[in-house]
């Protein structure tokens, strides 16, 4: 067999190895796996409102959520695009912090950061414990429940860091606001 035989016989194999290669990564990656997320999707309780807020947020009986730069719309999901040194969103944030500790009838200063910031979504579920406390006393007083009861539903809808080490502590306001619906 001649030499360039062996290279043509050769690069062929090599060829036909990664047909087979890239047929098997498309069926798993390109196919399978977006259906067994898919699957997981629909088994999952709740998926149906996995995100934003559909409680009216302008009442104060309900535990409010993260500012939304589109309205909690998920067919406009996305960021203000105004950047950090933006006098808009320095603007924004002040007026924010004012509403919030209005709202609170607290000291602006102690307003916490995720009360005056929008996600980069927009459609974040979740306050930090910070953020859920501040709200307790208007929730317990607005909605005829001891402060203490508002409390163990704020505990019982937080959660710590994934795997004990990503993220921070967080509070599902979404899941917390349906349950304060079952407790009046």
């Amino acid at each position: 067999m001649s030499n360039l035989t062996h290279v043509l016989t050769s690069t062929g194999r090599q060829a036909w190895v990664g047909a087979r290669l890239l047929l098997v990564a498309t069926l798993l990656l390109g196919i399978g796996y977006p259906a067994v997320i898919w699957a997981a999707g629909q088994v999952v309780p709740g998926h149906e409102a996995s995100i934003g807020q559909d409680f009216p947020v302008a009442d104060d009986d309900w535990f409010h959520g993260r500012p939304s730069a589109n309205d909690d719309d998920g067919l406009a999901s996305g960021p203000s695009n105004l950047g950090p040194s933006s006098p808009d969103l320095l603007d924004l944030i002040e007026q924010r912090r004012a509403a919030v500790a209005q709202v609170e009838g607290v000291d602006p200063g102690s307003v916490p950061a995720d009360a005056l910031t929008a996600s980069a979504s927009g459609l974040d579920r979740f306050i930090s414990p910070e953020y859920a406390a501040l709200q307790v006393d208007r929730v317990a007083q607005d909605r005829g429940l001891s402060v203490a009861e508002v409390e163990r539903l704020v505990r019982a809808h937080t959660s710590g860091r994934q795997l004990g080490f990503l993220g921070q502590p967080r509070v599902d306001v979404l899941a917390l606001n349906r349950a304060l619906e079952g407790a009046d």
